[in-house]
């Protein structure tokens, strides 16, 4: 029954010219354990995105972790881009410095919080989710999970970042930066909303760094460090 309902889906979406589904549903009877057992490939999923978690994810908790990483490092946003130059221009750069650095502090602090919240969505992967997923993009299951967990996330991360603001001294940081620029003579004054574009730029970085593992799983044999990971992504191979 199982093959049956297999090449019925390889027969649909033959109709849209998904010749590569077609060839990976046909091969999997041939795949050892994964014919009579379909769960196996949303497991590898999951087991990949929990590796992206563990090895990637953890790496932005530690101090310098959203800092030093270029990859996800926060920076200004573009209203403030006008306060930092302005703060540097009247010698007051190392301010400015702290300032940034305060953000990306508050960032590691949340994520070393949040993170199992991540690791509760990747469990809900189905099957039918995961079918999709293997044959799609070096960021599949990374898009995946951002579809279903960045709102909820957000409304998770938000508190817990404003809590880290003044856990870690980002929210006094800031009151002082403004509290300068805004007495600079001529100068619109600004009010940002920080809580707010720190915790979409923390959940941005999340999601790029369990991108970057995932997309090593997917393209590097040697990063597919477990028989359960080899078998499921030799399918997309």
């Amino acid at each position: 029954m199982l093959l049956k309902k297999l090449f019925l889906f390889c027969s649909v979406f033959m109709l849209f010219s998904c010749a590569e589904l077609q060839q990976v549903v046909n091969t999997l009877p041939n795949q050892t354990g994964i014919g009579t057992d379909p769960t196996m490939i949303a497991n590898g999923l999951r087991q990949a995105l929990d590796f992206g978690i563990e090895k990637q994810v953890t790496k932005l908790t530690q101090t310098d972790g959203f800092y030093k990483n270029q990859l996800v490092k926060i920076l200004l946003p573009e209203e403030l881009q006008k306060v930092d130059q302005t703060l540097r221009d009247i010698g007051l750069g190392s301010l400015a410095d702290e300032g940034i650095k305060a953000l990306n502090r508050a960032a590691e602090d949340a994520v070393k919080e949040a993170t199992p919240i991540f690791v509760n969505a990747v469990k809900q992967i189905t099957f039918s989710d995961a079918k999709n997923i293997l044959l799609g993009p070096d960021n599949a299951a990374t898009n995946y999970l951002e579809q279903r967990t960045n709102t909820e996330l957000y409304s998770k991360f938000n508190p817990v970042i404003k809590k880290s603001f003044s856990k870690v001294g980002a929210d006094q940081v800031w009151s002082n930066i403004i509290t300068k620029y805004n007495s600079v003579p001529f100068v619109t004054r600004v009010n940002p909303d920080l809580t707010d574009y720190v915790t979409n730029e923390a959940l941005n970085g999340v999601y790029k760094m369990i991108s970057v593992e995932e997309k090593d799983i997917r393209n590097n044999l040697s990063a597919r460090t477990t028989t359960l990971l080899r078998q499921v992504f030799a399918l997309q191979d």
